[in-house]
């Protein structure tokens, strides 16, 4: 199987368009690498690809990979579909980018089915995709010889869904599996606490790339966000409860943090947040970073 981080900030990218904060102006500065907002691109095949999550950057990103550009005929990609770990804009958004692109398929949890409903109508009036309940029994298989299961680590809905009713199949994670390597992918970008669920999933995982949003739950207090806004619906890096103490039970995998906010220091390689991480055997891998398993 192979893995391309296509992007790995989260919502808003890095440097954030509407942030001045000591990060972001770095980047804009150069001292910094720029990241656009996290996706991933999988194939067992090197010829059908899949995106984990359809970022709005996902033109940019498709443009930016040999292994995704368009061809042979006029209208041909290698694209196969999307499988989405919840209803935010910046992990879904990217799906009205890829319109008038036949036979995709969208894989999702019910009730990100159900909330999409208006953006899946308009977009079936483009080209017919075939939308999937992912949390289907047994699991599926997708071209190109991987096979998934989607499992819920999230009830928070999204802020933009008004009265959402609590269901804990909001978020889901994936295990990606290549039938022809046994090579085991678990894609969890937003987890909102650790469960017994992600224990079980890394058991088995030869890589796991997960929710590193935020380093500390109050990162956002130092630009003005506010007292308890940084860490609703994402667990942070940091501190007893967070999820570098929870990665030190599975040394096993390799351990990639991805959709790190524009405040979160993990972005500064230089930074005493970025090398606890590495010391701890944990990796943040830029744009562009590809892997096989």
């Amino acid at each position: 199987m192979r893995a391309v981080l296509l992007g790995t900030a989260a919502g808003g990218g890095f440097p954030q368009w509407n942030c001045a904060c000591a990060l972001c102006t770095a980047a804009r500065d150069g001292e910094l690498p720029t990241r656009t907002q996290e996706c991933v691109a999988v194939s067992g095949n090197a010829r059908d690809w899949w995106l984990l999550n359809a970022s709005p950057d996902i033109g940019t990103q498709v443009t930016a990979t040999t292994a995704l550009r368009p061809g042979p005929g006029p209208r041909d990609t290698p694209l196969r579909g999307v499988l989405l770990t919840d209803a935010e804009a910046d992990h879904s958004a990217g799906l009205t980018a890829l319109r008038g692109a036949a036979g995709l398929k969208v894989y999702a949890a019910p009730p990100v089915l159900a909330v999409l409903a208006p953006v899946r109508a308009g977009l079936d009036r483009c080209a017919v995709w075939e939308w999937v309940d992912a949390l289907t029994d047994g699991g599926f298989v997708l071209a190109g010889g991987l096979v998934v299961s989607a499992h819920p680590v999230g009830a928070e809905a999204p802020g933009y869904v008004a009265g959402a009713a609590p269901d804990d199949h909001w978020v889901i994670a994936y295990r990606v599996e290549d039938l022809s390597t046994g090579g085991v992918l678990v894609y969890a970008p937003r987890v909102g606490a650790w469960s017994p669920v992600l224990d079980e999933l890394l058991t088995e995982a030869d890589c796991a790339l997960l929710d590193g949003t935020f380093y500390t739950a109050d990162e956002l207090d130092a630009i003005g966000g506010g007292p308890g806004k940084a860490a609703p619906g994402h667990l942070p890096v940091a501190g007893a409860h967070g999820s570098l103490a929870a990665l030190a039970r599975h040394p096993g995998p390799r351990r990639i943090y991805t959709h790190l906010n524009n405040t979160n220091p993990l972005l500064d390689p230089a930074s005493a947040a970025r090398r606890q991480v590495t010391e701890a055997g944990a990796e943040v891998l830029a744009d562009g970073a590809e892997f096989t398993l």
